[in-house]
């Protein structure tokens, strides 16, 4: 309906008798159904953690297969681990991937099949492991340093970034790089859409590429920050776009206008990670900031934070649940890296039952 029209005589303009919507919902929901703001609040305050030790170097990368049943860790020990949080944290629950010469700096599941998954290495090499036995099943030599990872929506491709700024394609059936697109600015994360056709970049210049997916045609540069955009993510229900960059902030994107809508401040150290809920609900996102702050997304506000001991490196939420995994820089009482990762997990807020 079209907002009625006054015309004001003296002043020759036309006004509008209209109060448009902020753009701010407050409106929450547990798993599709209502709950109020109190029983948010109840949610996040008796949220638990538990912790899962196995690696003997620091964590650098966490990522849940895509029935949320399985969860994997890369660390600089050179190792992967897969976890089954829903048996236990304990190191017996986890089983060890061996294989790379050098630090695994990211890896990613395979969203269409919950027992494949992918691995990037410092050693030039990216690596596809069966969970079920432990063991690789196949490995791309690539031709710089790995630091980046993504899986195709359609499980068909994986994209590989290294230190030099290629980003490498990969064939999941014929495990064969079938593109190499070398970049003249740094790039810093990748990321497919939901819907397989959009391919994001962040850049050193404080820019997101969006890219035709397969031609790679450039159909737009975002500007938004000041500064490195370090992490990138589209949200599980394809509206919105997440950015963090090394000027703190983590900006919010819409997919079907590509503008900023939002912006998160609650950190104050550049931006290292982030990720959606489940649901798209909340967003997580951290920093050399001690903390993790949860965000409700189309409000802006900062719901809860979650203390940490040292800076993060990685956070991941489970796709089914408010199950929230997370590592960094700990230290043990050693004064060692602790090796260790987290799981911040929340239920049903009007549960009463203990």
């Amino acid at each position: 309906m079209e907002p009625e029209q006054l015309e004001d005589i003296e002043e020759g303009k036309i006004i509008y008798d209209w109060s448009p919507p902020t753009g701010q919902k407050q409106d929450f929901f547990y798993k599709g159904s209502s709950i109020t703001r109190d029983q948010v609040n109840k949610m996040f305050e008796n949220s638990k953690i538990r912790e899962c030790r196995g690696h003997k170097e620091k964590v650098h990368t966490v990522a849940w297969n895509c029935d949320g049943r399985k969860l994997a860790s890369g660390s600089v020990d050179k190792t992967a681990r897969v976890w089954t949080p829903h048996r236990g944290t304990d190191i017996r629950y986890s089983v060890e991937l061996k294989g790379h010469t050098d630090s695994v700096d990211q890896l990613d599941w395979d969203p269409t099949h919950p027992d494949r998954l992918a691995t990037a290495s410092c050693d030039k090499t990216v690596r596809l492991w069966d969970q079920r036995s432990g063991k690789c099943t196949a490995m791309i030599q690539t031709a710089g340093e790995n630091i980046n990872i993504c899986w195709s929506p359609d499980g068909n491709h994986i994209a590989v970034g290294d230190k030099n700024d290629t980003i490498s394609i990969i064939d999941t059936t014929t495990h064969k790089i079938i593109d190499n697109r070398k970049h003249p600015v740094e790039v810093n994360e990748i990321a497919w859409n939901n819907a397989n056709n959009q391919f994001f970049v962040t850049t050193g210049q404080g820019t997101i590429k969006v890219y035709d997916y397969p031609s790679f045609e450039l159909q737009l540069n975002l500007r938004g920050h000041t500064a490195n955009c370090y992490c990138v993510e589209a949200d599980p229900t394809s509206k919105y776009l997440a950015v963090g960059s090394a000027d703190a902030l983590v900006t919010l994107w819409d997919t079907r206008t590509f503008e900023c809508v939002r912006s998160f401040e609650e950190l104050t150290w550049p931006v290292r990670t982030l990720g959606f809920s489940f649901d798209g609900q909340y967003i997580a996102s951290a920093s050399e900031d001690h903390f993790i702050d949860v965000s409700h997304v189309e409000s802006g506000e900062s719901i809860h934070h979650i203390e940490c001991s040292a800076a993060m490196n990685t956070v991941a939420w489970s796709p089914r649940d408010y199950h929230l995994a997370y590592a960094g820089d700990e230290v043990a009482s050693d004064g060692k890296y602790a090796g260790n990762l987290k799981i911040f997990s929340m239920k049903d807020p009007r549960d009463d039952s203990k």
